[in-house]
């Protein structure tokens, strides 16, 4: 059970962050932030690491102040997510 925990997604604000973008189509930065209450700094830390694991897609438009980023679960991000979430599950007894 524990072996089917993902060390990717099982830390807290990675885990909080596939959540909300797991039930929408895409998410901003700056709601995701507010939602998760984090730095901006923390926040992309996290993000960068979802995306390396190829779990999030992350687009960028505009330049400076005015830019623009937003996230999306990606195909092997959910079904990670999903998996996840039945280990967890199994642990709970749920």
């Amino acid at each position: 059970m524990i072996d089917d925990l993902d060390p990717v997604i099982h830390a807290p604000k990675r885990l909080a962050a596939m959540a909300v973008l797991s039930s929408a189509t895409t998410v901003t930065f700056p709601f995701l932030r507010e939602h998760l209450g984090v730095s901006d700094s923390d926040l992309s830390k996290q993000m960068a690491t979802l995306e390396k694991a190829g779990y999030v897609a992350v687009s960028k438009s505009g330049r400076g102040r005015g830019a623009t980023t937003t996230y999306r679960i990606t195909r092997t991000g959910r079904t990670a997510y999903a998996q996840h979430r039945r280990a967890l599950a199994a642990i709970l007894g749920d």
